[in-house]
């Protein structure tokens, strides 16, 4: 349970990538908006007795254009009751730049658990034809290759889009976002469901009521995340984790719920402020 607490990593970066995507494709449709959220995060339910409470904050930085490519500035603060006592503070950061054609990924992912030592992953990957080419710094040196298949964070997000606009239901890829060791390499299975139209009635919050907001549609997406590695072993098909949200059609998300299997929780959006941003030139 606590290990799913930690490794949320994959969670933290596709949150990153829907609080803020970008890409190429998607940019011909309309810019992308540069903008900080908070997040309020909060149990809903345990399925576990060891799961008495939980609780914490999202912090989210977006900004970049199709130009330049975009950085994401990212923190995940959260605390987790045991009972009898036993709390565990979980602090994870995370900073990443991803070119818009999604070729080029960079990525610093510190972790700290209660008093412990501060893990720490710093790498980058570069698509190269039908491969990935990834480079390690941290946890140490190291070089390897991916399946150029794979897509990094905000190509995922992109993809998501596109084919919510397309009126797809179902979509399967494989993502790499540095998480874990820098190894990892999930499946993922994104469910899109119905667009919800800009005048459906909701309840309210810092993105419903932005003026941005106002005029755009969103869908309900949930993304299920598989161990690449557990399924080509054991056939292992149960999620390590799922994250639920409302995409909007610019790329900003509300409405987050993140299942760890053991418990779930919700993200409710409570601050969001449209920054400044350059047009591409």
């Amino acid at each position: 349970m606590v290990h799913l607490f930690r490794t949320s990593l994959g969670v933290m970066a596709l949150v990153a990538a829907a609080f803020g995507p970008g890409g190429g494709a998607l940019a011909a449709n309309g810019p992308f908006l540069a903008h900080q959220a908070l997040y309020d995060l909060s149990l809903v339910k345990s399925r576990s007795s060891s799961v008495n409470n939980a609780r914490g904050r999202i912090l989210y930085n977006f900004t970049g254009n199709a130009c330049e490519g975009y950085t994401s500035e990212f923190r995940q603060v959260s605390e987790l009751d045991s009972g009898e006592g036993k709390v565990t503070l979980s602090d994870l950061r995370s900073n990443s730049w991803e070119d818009a054609a999604g070729k080029s990924y960079r990525f610093k992912i510190e972790t700290r658990m209660n008093e412990a030592a501060a893990g720490r992953v710093d790498g980058s990957a570069e698509r190269d034809g039908d491969h990935i080419n990834v480079k390690l710094k941290l946890p140490a040196p190291k070089s390897f290759t991916l399946d150029g298949k794979i897509v990094f964070p905000t190509e995922q997000i992109q993809r998501i889009i596109a084919a919510a606009k397309e009126g797809k239901s179902l979509l399967e890829l494989s993502v790499y976002d540095g998480s874990d060791d820098g190894q990892k390499v999930y499946n993922t299975l994104t469910v899109i469901g119905q667009p919800i139209p800009a005048d459906r009635a909701t309840a309210s919050d810092p993105s419903t009521s932005d003026e941005h907001m106002k005029s755009l549609k969103r869908w309900p997406v949930t993304v299920s995340y598989f161990d690449r590695d557990a399924q080509q072993k054991e056939g292992e098909q149960t999620p390590v984790y799922a994250m639920s949200f409302e995409l909007y059609e610019n790329g900003v998300s509300r409405q987050l719920v993140l299942d760890y299997n053991d418990f779930v929780i919700s993200g409710a959006m409570g601050k969001f402020d449209v920054k400044d941003s350059k047009p591409c030139n």
